[in-house]
C-alpha cells in the first residue's frame, strides 16, 4: 500500500479563520450567489440540450461548485486560469456574463468562441481566462508557458492550471509539473478529482493515494483539500497563490468531489455504485454551504430566498438575450481564427 506524502487540509472551522483568510460576510454571500448561479446555468443547459437547442454533446460540473468557485475567489484580477468543462463556477467568478455562456452553448454569435468551438470551449481572455481544448492536460503547459512569462517579465501574476484526475496519466501533466517546478515558476496546478476518468475509477487511474503525493517528486508541494467545502479550497488556493506570487513556486492542490452527473448528458454513469452517489449527494457543496452561513454567518430566510430569487430573474434574462442572439454568418468562418502578424504584438519573425 502506498503512504500518502500529501497535506490534507483541514475544514475552515469558525468565521474568525476566514476573516484572516480576507473575506467579509458580503464576500461570504458572493460566493454562495456564484455557486447557486453556477449551477442554475447547468440546469438550464441540461433544459436546452434536451429542447435541442444545443449541438454535440453537453457537460457539466455539477458537485464542483465548490472547487471551481473556491479557486476563482482566491485569485487576483491579473491572475490567468485555464479552467475545464467542470469548472463553470471560475468563468462566472471572474465575471462572464450568463447569458454569454448561454449564447455559447447554443452556437450563437455572442458567446466567448463566437460559435466556432465546442459548446463548453470557451473563455473570455479579457478576464484572464484562456479556451480549453479537447485534449484537457494539454492546457497545463499553456499555464506553465504563461507563468514562465510572468517570470521573464518580472510582473507579479500567477496562472492556475486545471486538470481532472484522469488527464494525469497523459505526458502534458508530467511536461508541465516537471517544468514548472524545475523552474520554480508561480503556477498552481488543480487536479479536479472527481473519481471517474469517464467510467474508470481511481484505484485504476494511479497507484499513489492522491494525485497531490505526486507533487514531492516534482520539487513543490501537494495538498489535498475537500472539493465540497468552498472555504477550504478558497483557503488553500489564497496561500499557493500568494506563495507562487512572492517566488515559493507551485502547488498542487487536488480538490477530492464526485462526479455527481455522467462524463456527459450521453452517459447515465451506471457504473458508479448507488451508494457513493449517495454518500456524495448528502454532502452537496451547496447546501453545505448555505448550512455553514446559517450557523456561522446569520444568514436569514430573507437573504436566502433574494439570492435564489435574483439569480432565477437573471437566468430567465440571460436566456432571453441568448436566444436572440443570432447564429454566425458562414461567410465569417475564418474571421478570429488564425493570426495575422498585424495580430501580434511581436510577430515571431521579426
Amino acid at each position: 500500500m502506498q503512504v500518502a506524502v500529501a497535506r490534507e487540509a483541514e475544514p475552515v472551522g469558525s468565521i474568525k479563520e476566514i476573516r484572516e483568510a480576507g473575506l467579509d460576510r458580503e464576500d461570504l454571500l458572493g460566493i454562495y450567489r456564484n455557486m447557486v448561479l453556477t449551477r442554475g446555468i447547468e440546469e438550464r443547459g441540461h433544459i436546452l440540450y434536451r429542447q435541442g437547442k444545443i449541438p454535440g454533446s453537453f457537460y457539466t460540473g455539477r458537485g464542483n461548485e465548490a472547487g471551481a468557485v473556491g479557486v476563482a475567489t482566491a485569485m487576483g484580477p491579473d491572475d490567468v486560469g485555464t479552467p475545464l468543462h467542470r469548472d463553470m463556477g471560475v468563468h462566472i467568478t471572474r465575471g462572464v456574463e450568463p447569458w454569454r455562456i448561454l449564447a455559447q452553448y447554443m452556437g450563437r454569435v455572442d458567446g466567448p468562441s463566437r460559435g466556432r468551438d465546442g459548446n463548453v470551449h470557451m473563455a473570455d481572455a479579457r478576464l484572464g481566462l484562456i479556451a480549453m481544448v479537447s485534449h484537457l492536460p494539454a492546457m497545463l503547459p499553456v499555464a506553465v508557458g504563461c507563468a514562465l512569462a510572468f517570470r521573464i517579465r518580472e510582473e507579479r501574476r500567477v496562472a492556475v492550471a486545471w486538470f481532472g484526475e484522469g488527464a494525469s496519466a497523459r505526458g502534458d501533466t508530467h511536461e508541465g509539473m516537471n517544468f514548472a517546478g524545475v523552474r520554480q515558476l508561480p503556477v498552481v496546478f488543480v487536479c479536479d478529482n472527481n473519481q471517474w476518468a469517464y467510467s474508470t475509477p481511481t484505484h485504476l487511474e494511479f497507484a499513489t493515494e492522491h494525485v497531490a503525493d505526486r507533487a514531492q517528486a516534482y520539487g513543490f508541494e501537494g495538498i489535498v483539500v475537500d472539493g465540497t467545502d468552498v472555504l477550504a479550497v478558497y483557503r488553500e488556493a489564497k496561500r499557493a497563490i500568494e506563495k507562487a506570487r512572492e517566488g515559493g513556486g507551485p502547488t498542487l492542490i487536488e480538490s477530492l468531489t464526485l462526479r455527481m452527473e455522467g462524463h456527459a448528458v450521453h452517459d447515465d454513469a451506471f457504473y458508479v455504485p448507488k451508494e457513493l452517489f449517495e454518500g456524495w449527494a448528502a454532502r452537496d457543496p451547496i447546501e453545505r454551504f448555505r448550512s455553514w452561513l446559517r450557523e456561522n454567518a446569520e444568514l436569514t430566510d430573507e437573504e436566502e430566498d433574494e439570492i435564489g430569487a435574483s439569480v432565477k430573474k437573471l437566468l430567465n434574462e440571460a436566456l432571453r438575450r441568448a436566444e436572440d442572439s443570432p447564429m454566425p454568418d458562414p461567410a465569417t468562418l475564418l474571421e478570429g481564427v488564425y493570426a495575422t502578424p498585424e495580430d501580434l504584438d511581436t510577430p515571431h519573425h521579426k
